[in-house]
């Protein structure tokens, strides 16, 4: 069942929570052994204690939430008081933080039950999840895949229901990439939707966020209702609660111009069969009142992708500063990660200042296009999933990829404009292999573009039917 629906069976006291936890230890240990989703797994007798006492609370009349009692294993890129947090580095195997950070204060406040960590590469970089601590996740189509990244192993469980519903966090398609290539929603929330921290700086980290995957979108909304809302330690995340009115995600969007994007006029290279899947994805909207239009963008893609590559480089850079600064754990990151933080370390203050105005003015040419399209759509990944054992695509349809990350160009334009973004299932090509389609939104049209996502899926149920063998 969704997790909707669980949540409903479990305050409903259909369910227990200790009966749902022992359900989902026993997929965990039944699959993850194959997979490699989940890591850092919390002592099962201390878990079932936990559910025990959720469910007491339930008798008592008390519920902590849409959440409670349901098992939920956090992305490894987040602080858990208790539990190893390792960032998928060697250098931090043995890290168990005394603090939770916001997502993590927000999950439990809810009720849920953190059963561990969920699979990611090392310190988030690169769209494949593997490090050298746990190993690598498996595809839940086919473990001899890629699961995407850098919430490859968040997505993987989810597919496999080895979590009702699953945290992840995006600054390059993190969240959209492993959603389309386990064929589930993954959402990308306006900038500043959700807030993230406690950090060091809470001022120019604004290319990532975190957000929630599901495998309906009923569940990406009503997990997005816990991890948003104003927090006063996170000085530009949004104000107020979200969604802020009823969800009602069946009310009709009316009338939609969809602004089909592709691949940038070919400017993106694409693998065989994605385009193709992508606009017979965007077909199914055309009953819901929906038209689509190949359009051109209205933004230079070539300096998109130099700003992306100077604010990305500086950013990560200062997030590696202690790890770059002792020569001993610089030479433990992985090949990308030494890379990444050395061009950083490179750039002036003109040349970080000079993309961030170019930035402005990409996100100005992005309102532009909105002022013709109510949505623009992309595939999820230019690539179908690879093997897990080649670390990036080198090529692509015959032309080479110059840095580790360029084969998931497609999905900087939602991170550089701060917007919402949904990656809703697309199909499969045939080696049974999925693909997700990338809706990108209005400025903070979280809301609409969720009852867009709904529509989209009510027409789907041909891909989303499509479940892993691994569950037969």
């Amino acid at each position: 069942m969704s997790a909707s629906e669980l949540s409903r069976r479990i305050h409903a006291r259909e369910l227990s929570c200790r009966e749902t936890m022992d359900a989902y230890l026993a997929q965990i240990d039944r699959l993850n052994p194959t997979f490699n989703a989940i890591v850092s797994r919390v002592d099962s007798d201390t878990l079932r204690a936990q559910a025990d006492e959720r469910d007491a609370e339930l008798q008592a009349g008390r519920s902590s939430g849409w959440l409670h009692g349901m098992p939920m294993a956090v992305k490894d890129v987040c602080n858990t008081q208790g539990i190893t947090t390792t960032f998928g580095s060697p250098l931090l195997a043995n890290n168990v933080p005394t603090f939770d950070d916001i997502q993590a204060e927000r999950l439990k406040a809810a009720g849920a039950i953190l059963i561990g960590k969920t699979n990611t590469p090392e310190f988030g970089l690169g769209s494949n999840t593997y490090n050298t601590v746990f190993g690598a996740t498996g595809n839940a189509y086919d473990p001899r895949f890629t699961a995407g990244g850098s919430s490859g192993g968040a997505a993987c469980a989810l597919a496999l229901r080895m979590v009702p519903v699953a945290d992840g966090s995006d600054m390059m398609g993190s969240l959209r990439n492993p959603a389309g290539y386990n064929n589930v929603f993954g959402f990308r929330p306006s900038q500043g939707r959700v807030p993230y921290g406690p950090m060091g700086d809470q001022w120019v980290n604004q290319m990532g966020t975190e957000g929630p995957m599901g495998r309906t979108v009923e569940d990406i909304a009503n997990l997005l209702s816990v991890q948003a809302g104003r927090d006063e330690r996170a000085p530009l995340s949004l104000p107020g609660t979200w969604p802020g009115e009823p969800l009602d995600l069946d009310r009709d969007p009316g009338h939609v111009r969809i602004g089909w994007l592709g691949d940038l006029g070919g400017h993106l290279a694409m693998e065989d069969g994605i385009l193709a899947c992508c606009t017979d994805a965007l077909a199914r909207l055309a009953d819901a009142n929906c038209t689509v239009d190949s359009v051109q963008p209205a933004f230079d893609p070539g300096e998109a992708w130099q700003t992306w590559l100077t604010l990305r480089r500086w950013l990560v850079a200062g997030r590696l500063r202690n790890v770059w600064d002792d020569l001993s754990a610089r030479q433990q990151l992985k090949p990308e990660a030494q890379w990444e933080a050395a061009q950083g370390d490179a750039l002036t203050a003109t040349e970080v200042l000079a993309a961030s105005t170019a930035r402005t003015r990409f996100y100005t040419q992005l309102l532009g296009m909105f002022a013709h399209c109510d949505v623009l759509a992309l595939p999820s990944a230019q690539v179908w999933p690879f093997l897990a054992s080649t670390p990036w695509p080198r090529t692509i349809a015959g032309r080479a990829m110059d840095t580790y990350h360029r084969w998931m160009e497609v999905t900087i334009y939602a991170s550089l404009g701060g917007l919402p973004a949904v990656s809703v299932p697309a199909g499969f090509n045939a080696d049974g292999l999925p693909i997700g389609l990338q809706l990108i939104g209005k400025p903070q049209a979280d809301l609409w573009l969720m009852r867009l996502a709904r529509h989209y899926e009510l027409r789907a149920g041909d891909v989303l039917a499509r479940a892993p063998s691994a569950l037969s």
